[in-house]
């Protein structure tokens, strides 16, 4: 085969294994799919239920449930594609043994399902926001894009690490739980990272996701300052971690079966 076929081989691998994926994921009823925008949704507004109780405004805004969407579902894309794709070689170890699918084809099938997921979620969800009137058009449509595909390559490069890692340690992934539980207080969600301390800035700004959230508060808000966001930051940082668990995925290839 020359390389034009082979790479529209490896194509229809992937878009069979994303089909696959999907019937997995979400069965065949139509209300798997529903389930997946219900449980976003469910997450904002809780929270804006509870601090409406106590009488809390938005950090920035006139519109709690905006605020608090642009930080929840950004983390929610992010630990979505990394944690799923934690057990994508066990799930799928029976049809590894077919030449023709590779580990890659697998990550990057489970990947492309969540994003193109989020992706509903996200447009339904901001759109519902917009129409009932408690958020305006993007300012920066395209800085959102921007967030949306660095957060995309972020959970995938962390997710291939972490799927390399709990291919060959079990427990690796009651640990990786633990260890991203502080994203939720740690990502900017509830507050204005710009509005803290300098020294509490300098720290946090080691956080990638942190880097997104304020990227999608950046695009979507006309006049949203902000003194950390550099979406160079995650992109390094999601690149890297992707080589990284590519190479182990090919150094432990014959350690994991």
């Amino acid at each position: 085969m020359d390389t034009a076929e082979l790479l529209t081989l490896q194509l229809r691998v992937i878009l069979s294994l994303v089909l696959r994926e999907t019937r997995a994921t979400f069965g065949t009823s139509s209300f798997g799919y529903a389930w997946a925008v219900i449980t976003p949704t469910a997450s904002v507004a809780v929270l804006v239920i509870l601090f409406s109780l106590i009488g809390r405004h938005a950090p920035f805004g006139s519109s709690l449930a905006l605020f608090f969407a642009t930080g929840i579902l950004t983390l929610q894309f992010f630990t979505e594609v990394s944690s799923k794709l934690m057990t994508v070689f066990d799930a799928n170890k029976a049809l590894l043994t077919y030449p023709v699918i590779k580990d890659v084809d697998t990550i990057l099938a489970r990947a492309l399902l969540i994003s193109a997921t989020y992706l509903v979620i996200m447009v339904i969800f901001y759109s519902a926001l917009i129409a009932v009137g408690m958020a305006e058009l993007p300012a920066r449509p395209e800085q959102l894009i921007l967030v949306f595909f660095t957060t995309a390559l972020l959970g995938l490069g962390y997710g291939t690490l972490n799927a390399v890692i709990a291919s060959l340690w079990d427990t690796w992934i009651q640990i990786e739980k633990v260890l991203t539980r502080p994203l939720f207080f740690i990502s900017g969600i509830f507050y204005v990272p710009s509005q803290l301390p300098v020294r509490a800035q300098e720290v946090l700004q080691w956080n990638p996701i942190l880097h997104l959230v304020e990227g999608f508060r950046h695009g979507f808000y006309p006049n949203y300052k902000t003194s950390i966001l550099d979406m160079t930051y995650p992109a390094i940082v999601g690149t890297i971690l992707l080589l990284i668990g590519l190479t182990g995925e090919r150094l432990f290839r014959r350690s994991r079966f």
